[in-house]
């Protein structure tokens, strides 16, 4: 327990904490917005309205923006997976690197043969090959999900190793992909991608219309990604109750630290099958000072009966608990986030449904406008303490139940440290700073509305010969003879 609450290790814990946040910031949305540009772009093709061709071409600006940070951001993170985590990369290399290599072959080389093609390729290749291209970077950006769910999984669940030699070997290889936290993992994160990026276009979308610029055009896009968050936005939440039932049988040390759920059964012997709504931990002493409860509610939300046991953190060790705080609140505000946007949904599609979703009448509404811009950043917030739950619950594993934390941390002094903390930090909100500068100036310009449409008699004119021929008259002249 000493050895765990070194400095040093503290140091590394918060440094990766920190690059890790900072990166999935930007690749939620790449991943979202890629299949929304794709389905954009079927939406002009199969309607031939020019209004669906300008949404592309604006949010494909943001979408080049927000690539390009999450690259820079992506390339940290590796490196400091070598420079603070070397005996944990060392002994997980027999399962992470097959698994990142798959990465790099079905998602990055795949993406970069499609991206160019799809930033660069409007008026150079067909109509056709151009949407196939895009519908491929939206594939190799879920692909590349997938595989990084598959290795954070395994470190939430491994299975289909064994510990030996100081490598962890496979035995197994579908096991050990298809762990238990990957099968509902993975599908929880792609899901959140797409109610980021859509609330991303209904933010974008609900600040225009506020602003009367362009109403009309983006009040169309609101339509339909309303009706996208009527489904998604419920999706997420079962899909999360799914997943907190996987954590409790696997993982009950972070189910437990999420609910504040210290004893499993009550002074009189029967399950505590109460749920915190809100409590104030006191680690030291095991127990919550103060708590409102809700009894019966953690047993109908983890076992779906009235009286089932959820095991607490009184069946385990205090050096075998993770810390309470950080995921006991993390878990809440994502979950309350959760419900907000689900309640932003219904907002938005009985405002449809009545008849309100013109930009006249839109406007006749501003707080839905403005709550539905603020509602833009709320889904970063929930992917953060999301992200967070699930790493800080972990603990004090780095793989769960088979390599501690203070195992798997590079021996580095705490001064070093401190340097790669602080050189993170500042390339990190460099990064961060760049791509806010381009994303307000991309959304202060607007869609342009003056440029032809690729593939059309203007376009194709525009492109013979070097430009469009303008008439000349020239000018009557006199002989001065």
């Amino acid at each position: 327990m000493v050895i765990e609450n070194t400095l040093p290790v503290l140091l590394s814990r918060l440094d990766f904490a920190f690059i890790t946040s900072m990166h999935i910031l930007w690749t939620p949305v790449t991943i979202g917005m890629s299949w929304l540009l794709f389905f954009l772009e079927v939406a002009w093709r199969r309607t031939n309205n020019d209004k669906w061709y300008r949404l592309q071409r604006f949010f494909e600006k943001l979408f080049i923006v927000n690539f390009g940070a999450g690259v820079a951001t992506g390339v940290t993170m590796e490196m400091a997976f070598g420079i603070l985590y070397g005996p944990f990369s060392q002994a997980v290399g027999p399962f992470f690197g097959n698994i990142l290599g798959f990465e790099t072959i079905t998602a990055f080389m795949y993406e970069a043969g499609f991206i160019g093609l799809m930033i660069f390729g409007w008026g150079k290749i067909g109509k056709g090959m151009h949407l196939f291209a895009t519908f491929n970077v939206a594939l190799s950006s879920s692909l590349s999900a997938m595989w990084i769910l598959v290795a954070n999984g395994w470190m939430q669940s491994p299975t289909g190793v064994v510990l030996k030699d100081g490598l962890f070997q496979v035995q197994n290889w579908w096991t050990a992909i298809f762990n238990p936290n990957f099968n509902i993992g993975f599908p929880h994160m792609w899901v959140a991608t797409l109610e980021l990026s859509l609330f991303f276009f209904a933010a974008v979308s609900a600040w225009f219309v506020l602003k009367n610029r362009h109403a009309e055009l983006f009040t169309k896009l609101l339509k339909p990604t309303l009706l996208a968050l009527i489904v998604i936005t419920p999706l997420q939440i079962f899909i999360g109750d799914v997943l907190g039932r996987e954590v409790a049988h696997d993982q009950p040390t972070s189910l437990a630290a999420m609910e504040g759920h210290w004893h499993t059964y009550l002074p009189d012997g029967k399950p505590n099958t109460a749920w915190n709504l809100i409590a104030i931990p006191d680690e030291s002493a095991g127990k919550n000072v103060f708590s409102i409860q809700i009894p019966h509610a953690l047993s109908l939300l983890e076992t779906h009966t009235w009286n089932g046991a959820v095991t607490g953190l009184d069946h385990f060790a205090p050096k075998d608990r993770p810390d309470v705080w950080v995921p006991f609140y993390a878990f809440r505000a994502m979950v309350a986030i959760g419900f907000f946007l689900f309640l932003m949904a219904l907002w938005g599609n009985s405002l449809r449904l009545r008849g309100q979703m013109t930009a006249g009448k839109l406007q006749k509404h501003p707080l839905f406008l403005r709550l539905l811009v603020f509602s833009g950043f709320l889904p970063y917030l929930a992917v953060w303490t999301g992200w967070w739950t699930r790493e800080v619950g972990r603990q004090p594993w780095v793989v769960y139940g088979l390599m501690r934390t203070w195992q798997g941390v590079s021996h580095m002094s705490v001064s070093a440290e401190s340097v790669w903390l602080l050189g993170y930090i500042v390339f990190e909100f460099m990064v961060w700073s760049g791509a806010w500068y381009f994303f307000t100036r991309v959304i202060k310009g607007g869609p342009d509305m003056d440029s032809p449409v690729v593939g059309s008699a203007e376009d194709s004119a525009a492109h013979a010969g070097g430009g469009v021929a303008k008439p000349a008259f020239a000018k009557p002249m006199m002989d001065k003879r």
